[in-house]
């Protein structure tokens, strides 16, 4: 518990810009997203919500493999940090080139009801599931955020910490689309904002690729 306290400070900095990267990932209006407004607004909160645990869930299977992994690569090959942060960096640089790119865009998102017809509860959040695991671009999110936290010295409490407090605020944030969401006035203006939304995303997605980039091994 000692050690804990003593070295809390040190790792709290990263364990933060882990949180915020994936906070702003998650409030970018993709796919996942707009499939959970949709799903809110033309089925109902119960199977918007059911979702949004599908997805968190599926969220927190590739924090845990991409955390897990990570750790047991770094302890076998040490060089393989800089390998990590040059991917972690550049996927990170390539989010904010898309970020911008949709911030100077006029046109408006498309709402795009998941396939398939209604589902019972549990067949929503079976497919929230299943769309967040096969979603290839979700390792490389992973790799970015894993690693803007997770040294190679690193004890275990913080890989967890950022995957198990990245999980809670996967829940929160999904949980509260749903609800908020359901409304056809609060979907219209999530939109609008989109434009700010994206320009922020890319503001910090670009400091956040150089912090990585740039980070002492």
């Amino acid at each position: 518990m000692t050690d804990f306290i003593q070295y809390l400070p040190a790792y709290l900095p990263g364990i933060g810009l882990s949180y915020a990267a994936f906070l702003l990932a998650i409030a970018s209006p993709g796919p996942n997203v707009l499939a959970l407004i949709s799903t809110s607004m033309s089925v109902g909160r119960k199977a918007g919500m059911a979702l949004a645990l599908g997805i968190s869930f599926g969220s927190l299977t590739w924090a845990l493999l991409t955390a897990f992994g990570l750790s047991a690569l770094l302890m076998t090959y040490a060089h393989a940090l800089t390998t990590i942060k040059i991917i972690g960096g550049i996927y990170l640089f390539w989010l904010a080139y898309n970020a911008f790119k949709s911030a100077v865009l006029r046109s408006d998102l498309t709402l795009k009801a998941l396939v398939g017809g209604r589902r019972t509860p549990l067949g929503y959040a079976v497919r929230g599931y299943t769309v967040q695991m096969t979603n290839p671009k979700a390792v490389l999110a992973w790799v970015a955020i894993i690693a803007l936290g997770l040294p190679p010295e690193a004890p275990l409490w913080v890989g967890l910490a950022i995957v198990f407090g990245c999980f809670g605020l996967s829940i929160a944030v999904h949980l509260t689309y749903a609800l908020v969401f359901s409304t056809p006035v609060m979907s219209s203006l999530y939109l609008r904002a989109r434009r700010g939304i994206q320009a922020t995303l890319g503001v910090f997605f670009t400091f956040a690729g150089l912090k990585l980039l740039l980070s002492r091994p």
